[in-house]
């Protein structure tokens, strides 16, 4: 008979195979073999007394609070149809070259992921807008569909993005884990800015290589790949252009670079970003476009002013001047608050705001109670012996430190085939990513690795996301079967992605030293 605790990963995939929520299967699996593990005397149910602590210990994680503000970003981009607007310009813009409809699809998908961090969204707003006009204008349908799928991940590794976050929370603890094992007491942490900052080169990395296949591919096939036309599409003006591309870049600046500078932490940021879209999303839909303007120019002035010289008006000692600088906050907070409550009106007036609200509880409930429940799992992993069992296998591994990664990175890309991203971070990673840290592996660019590996959970067959996310939004006539042969060059692509950074660790880990 098959030990415990390798009958309960069996379990856990076969659970979740079957189709049953993954929440539900995490704590079902794990509350069944924690009693099993306790009739034949293997497990102790104390180990459960933790769950309570690691409950608490989430809900109030600052790094995690973060992750429902930036999904509140991204589902008002969405929903508000700003993405679409972008997506329809730069297809337009670069329709003309052979292969320049794909690579307006990656250069959106780039756009959007630093944006929005929702491969969903981004998927299915790509699969309904790019893809036809892909169809329409002769490319090959798996290659289109590929190509969508694969622009959508792009939300997963280009900051800011959930994985990300979850990655900081994760590799954090384990660095510190790393270091208590080697008689380390001067703990050092990783931040979610070291992460974002680590991510940004490797991103773009992948986009680049995105691009270079598509131009090599036009290249080799033409028909594969056509330019557009004619009539087929009509280039957009310099100021088409500029109101679809620089609303989206100026929150994302507003984002990173708040928390890269330092001048803001993650949730903070996050913050930011939510009152951002939203402003965004009133212009939009409410054509008040001078209020909104003024909402976000008050908001700015608002943050300088209380940067530069912040005023506290219950203090006793205050001068005429101080009194003067806490009066234009009040009138710029005023201002902003305005704005802030017109685009809520007319996201409201549009029956956006419940789909947006609904949107976001769904999806951050999700990661949590993804989170809370692999935190059970875990607990009854380890009490099985499984903890140990992992280590020996890495460990006995040939090559060394270097053997050692390689088998858990292709542990992490065969687990994508049957799980989640976050499934794989909150469950396996806290178990092999201290041993790899002691090990010698540096903990920042270590996380990069498993972030690019873990967004291609997004593309294989047969459970990654954003097959499903297209197959829901992709026409009548593509089948299944196209849109599984569309994502096989990208696959192979992020191993690409994943041997350059392997080799050039630098492209992860200079801009945290730069910045940090």
């Amino acid at each position: 008979m098959l030990p415990l605790d390798i009958l309960l990963v069996i379990g856990l995939i076969a659970g979740i195979i079957m189709g049953y929520p993954v929440s539900f299967t995490l704590t079902g699996v794990a509350a069944l073999f924690a009693f099993l593990g306790y009739a034949f005397g293997v497990f102790d149910m104390g180990l459960l007394g933790a769950l309570a602590q690691r409950a608490f210990g989430l809900l109030t994680n600052d790094v995690l609070i973060a992750i429902p503000l930036f999904v509140l970003m991204g589902v008002v981009l969405e929903k508000s149809r700003i993405a679409e607007d972008l997506l329809e310009t730069m297809g337009r813009l670069f329709g003309r070259m052979r292969g320049g409809l794909g690579i307006s699809v990656v250069i959106v998908g780039a756009l959007l992921a630093a944006s929005t961090g929702i491969v969903g969204a981004t998927v299915v707003a790509m699969g309904l807008i790019a893809l036809p006009t892909m169809l329409r204008n002769r490319y090959q349908p798996s290659l289109a569909c590929g190509i969508v799928c694969t622009s959508g991940t792009l939300g997963q590794i280009i900051p800011p993005s959930t994985l990300l976050i979850i990655l900081t929370d994760i590799m954090s603890n384990a660095y510190q884990q790393a270091q208590y094992a080697k008689g380390v007491f001067t703990i050092e942490t990783i931040s979610v800015g070291q992460m974002f900052a680590a991510a940004l080169v490797p991103g773009l990395m992948l986009v680049a290589v995105y691009i270079i296949y598509l131009l090599l591919r036009a290249w080799l096939s033409p028909a594969s790949a056509p330019a557009l036309t004619g009539d087929a599409v009509s280039r957009p003006t310099f100021s088409e252009v500029m109101g679809a591309v620089v609303p989206p870049i100026l929150l994302i600046v507003a984002v990173l670079g708040s928390i890269l500078g330092g001048i803001a932490t993650p949730s903070e940021a996050a913050s930011v970003g939510a009152v951002g879209a939203i402003l965004l999303a009133g212009a939009r839909l409410g054509n008040a476009k001078k209020t909104m303007l003024a909402g976000t120019a008050a908001f700015v002035g608002l943050a300088i002013v209380a940067g530069v010289s912040p005023v506290r008006l219950q203090r006793s000692d205050l001068t005429s001047t101080d009194w003067g600088i806490g009066m234009v906050c009040i009138v710029l907070a005023l201002i902003g608050s305005y704005s802030l409550g017109k685009a809520l009106y007319h996201t409201n007036r549009h029956k956006l705001l419940g789909g947006i609200l609904t949107s976001t509880m769904v999806v951050t409930s999700m990661i949590f109670a993804t989170i809370l429940t692999a935190s059970m799992f875990s607990l009854v992993f380890i009490g099985l012996g499984g903890e140990e069992r992992v280590a020996t296998i890495i460990e006995s591994m040939p090559g060394g430190a270097n053997g050692a990664l390689l088998f858990c990175m292709l542990l992490v890309f065969v687990l994508g085939f049957f799980l989640d991203f976050v499934e794989i971070s909150v469950i396996l990673l806290p178990l092999i990513a201290p041993l790899l840290i002691i090990m010698g592996h540096d903990p920042v660019w270590l996380s990069i690795l498993f972030a690019i590996n873990l967004q291609t959970s997004f593309l294989t067959p047969p459970f990654g996301f954003s097959l499903f996310y297209l197959r829901g939004a992709a026409p009548p006539e593509i089948s299944t079967g196209q849109i599984y042969r569309g994502v096989m060059p990208f696959i192979l692509l992020q191993a690409v992605g994943v041997a350059i950074l392997w080799f050039f660790p630098t492209l992860a880990t200079f801009l945290p030293k730069l910045i940090f």
